[in-house]
């Protein structure tokens, strides 16, 4: 018990404490589990979540340089008691056990439960690494686009993902340009080119994953994310394959996706263009062994960071992933029992058990992610404790 006292230290100036309840979760309830009846807690490696959960934690203290859609404020100060006593450990190499203990004296499971029934559902993603070029020329002639000044979303602002967005014709606001007018060239010869491809199926795929590493002819690695989308909704191309008797749904995979539009460029080209949702980039500084950057603004960490709703979650919120994945080979199904941190989000990931697990870079990691659509069980770490208010003290 001395031990579990010491996990959740009260920093020196926060003499009283207050329980923090669970947040409530549009279209789901709360169900508190015991960290014992939780399948596969006690064996998953907790210093690798700790080690994470300490990234949201740097999060907190500096404003970071790229700063993506904000999630809810919910939980905050519990999560900020939390950080609080992580750094009190004194360590950022806590050992597996400890680490263990820490995440147990400070925070309480609840399981999510949708009200619409079932478990929770689990999708995968990763950061694609292609061939690019600074400039046209040679095969690269697929302009990858940073976002353009008169983008403006709905709202009036020029914030990215915060709904619909516009443009000015003459006196009148206008839906901005989709998918389709853009590769017609909508945007061309304004010099918003940060990078140019040579495949614009590697453009695609970049687009649904936020992020990509452009390996450039010198070597060089050219680090690209997310800065905004052109407001249009997003329609899934593999439902769209589903629907029409062209893929099966229990081999959809972007394995499939991809081999469907290499076998058929006109075809594939028709396919990507009925999804109207066009993402732009900017270009990160971010060293080479760094993982992509997530919208909390910390790069992420494969195996350990997911993106969630940020509607209905704090980023730096720990999850436990329970779910039976296939991980080695299409149709294999192994246990992925693992303690992720919010960190993330996107267009796609909507709903009160939903994540995205981030699988890492590369050709390897997309292969896993592509084969992700499966459900389990989706639950939420809630802090313990929060600083009480004080008499006098003003939010």
């Amino acid at each position: 018990m001395a031990l579990a006292a010491a996990l959740a230290a009260t920093p020196a100036r926060a003499l009283m404490l207050s329980e923090v309840p669970p947040p409530a979760i549009d279209g789901a309830k709360l169900v508190p589990v015991a960290f014992g009846a939780m399948d596969g807690w006690a064996a998953d490696d907790h210093a690798s979540a700790f080690r994470t959960f300490l990234n949201s934690c740097a999060a907190r203290r500096t404003p970071p340089a790229e700063v993506g859609p904000a999630s809810v404020p919910t939980l905050v100060a519990g999560l900020a008691h939390a950080c609080a006593a992580a750094a009190a450990l004194g360590t950022q190499a806590p050992s597996r056990q400890v680490a263990r203990l820490f995440f147990e004296a400070n925070f309480r499971p609840y399981r999510v439960v949708p009200d619409k029934g079932g478990e929770g559902f689990f999708t995968g993603y990763y950061e694609p690494e292609v061939a690019g070029a600074l400039a046209p020329g040679n095969g690269f002639d697929v302009p990858v686009y940073g976002r353009p000044a008169d983008l403006l979303m709905s709202g009036g602002g020029p914030t990215p993902n915060s709904g619909g967005a516009l443009r000015r014709d003459g006196d009148a606001l206008v839906p901005y340009f989709d998918r389709a007018a853009i590769e017609d060239g909508a945007l061309a010869g304004r010099g918003l080119e940060v990078a140019w491809l040579k495949d614009p199926i590697d453009l695609f795929f970049m687009q649904i994953q936020g992020s990509a590493r452009i390996r450039l002819p010198d070597g060089r690695v050219l680090r690209l994310n997310y800065d905004g989308y052109n407001g249009h909704p997003y329609l899934p191309v593999g439902r769209l394959l589903i629907a029409r008797g062209l893929v099966p749904r229990e081999e959809m995979s972007m394995d499939r996706i991809r081999a469907f539009m290499e076998a058929d460029p006109e075809a594939g080209r028709a396919l990507r263009r009925e999804n109207p949702s066009y993402v732009f980039f900017k270009t990160l500084d971010l060293g080479a062994e760094a993982g992509a950057m997530g919208a909390e603004g910390v790069p992420l960490t494969a195996g350990r960071s997911i993106a969630v709703d940020r509607k209905l979650y704090t980023y730096g919120a720990p999850v436990f992933v329970a779910a039976d994945l296939p991980l080695s080979a299409p149709g294999s199904r192994e246990p992925f029992r693992r303690l992720m941190i919010a960190q993330d989000t996107g267009s796609a990931i909507v709903g009160p058990a939903r994540a995205d697990l981030y699988f890492g870079t590369g050709p390897e990691a997309g292969a896993v992610a592509g084969r992700i659509r499966h459900s389990g069980a989706f639950t939420l770490l809630v802090p313990r404790f929060a600083p009480a208010e004080t008499p006098g003290r003003s939010r």
